[in-house]
């Protein structure tokens, strides 16, 4: 026979397994908060990584440079020196082209060598910039992640105070409706007990055959509503009693404990998706 008592401790339950089920979910959602700061941190980090790069290719070329400019300077300054040494107009001809060539070529890379001169001074201001960034962002993530921590750890207490009026109100319950239990309030937002008045499961607002509310009004043992699952107990309807029972309306249901077990093998596979598992260790 069930006890007042022990719909009273189903009704504390339920309100225990709800705040237990919302902390499990926070403590689950709480470390997304660094999402957005990682990934803005994390972009940083590639710009930074990506300028570097891009800063040793342009150095390179710029020494590459200096070094033809530095021999196209030669060649002019050597062509300048031979051109008063020479005897005739050919040679004079030949060796001023040449010496035309080389200065176009100095002039060519000097213009070459500042251009990447100019670069390699953006780059390096903007290296400066994303370092300083990199270090701002990794301080914010250590102390977000510090808060997190302790925010975490704070409602693993609060769990743990939970776990333990849970296990001192389910010690005398049977274990299978207990486990039934939670997972119904799990799927049914918090609500996993509920009043039958007349032949109208109060959850689901459905209606049961006479017989079917007879069982729960004699509350011989736990009765599932066979559409919403919830656990039911009577309670008498301000409406009288003729209203609810109304056979015609009733229609005729298949066996409660299949379609019970048929629904509960549906939410399992969502409480595959859905339940949360949290450690509780510190």
């Amino acid at each position: 026979m069930i006890t007042a008592n022990e719909l009273d401790k189903l009704r504390t339950l339920q309100d225990i397994l709800t705040e237990k089920i919302r902390l499990e979910h926070e403590v689950q959602e709480i470390p997304k908060q660094l999402g957005a700061l990682e990934e803005a941190y994390n972009r940083t980090r590639k710009l930074f990584i990506e300028k570097n790069v891009e800063h040793e290719k342009i150095k390179s070329a710029e020494e590459d440079a200096r070094v033809i400019l530095r021999d196209a300077e030669a060649a002019r300054e050597k062509a300048e020196r031979t051109i008063s040494e020479i005897n005739t107009q050919r040679e004079y001809e030949a060796l001023d082209k040449e010496r035309h060539a080389a200065e176009e070529k100095e002039q060519q890379y000097r213009k070459e060598v500042q251009q990447k001169e100019r670069h390699l001074l953006e780059l390096d201001e903007q290296i400066k910039q994303y370092a300083a960034l990199i270090e701002q962002q990794e301080k914010e993530l250590a102390e977000k992640r510090a808060g997190i921590e302790a925010e975490v750890a704070a409602k693993k207490k609060q769990l743990d105070a939970l776990l333990k009026k849970e296990k001192n109100l389910t010690d005398n319950l049977d274990s299978e409706v207990v486990f039934k239990f939670e997972r119904i309030i799990r799927n049914k937002m918090g609500l996993g007990i509920v009043a039958i008045k007349g032949n109208v499961c109060m959850g689901c607002h459905m209606i049961l055959p006479a017989q079917f509310s007879n069982n729960v009004r004699l509350g011989q043992e736990f009765v599932f509503c066979p559409y919403c699952s919830r656990i039911l107990y009577y309670e008498e309807s301000s409406e009288g009693e003729e209203l609810f029972f109304d056979t015609e309306d009733s229609g005729v249901l298949y066996d409660p404990e299949e379609m019970e077990e048929e629904e509960f093998e549906e939410e399992d596979e969502k409480e595959e998706e859905k339940v949360v598992n949290v450690d509780y260790e510190e």
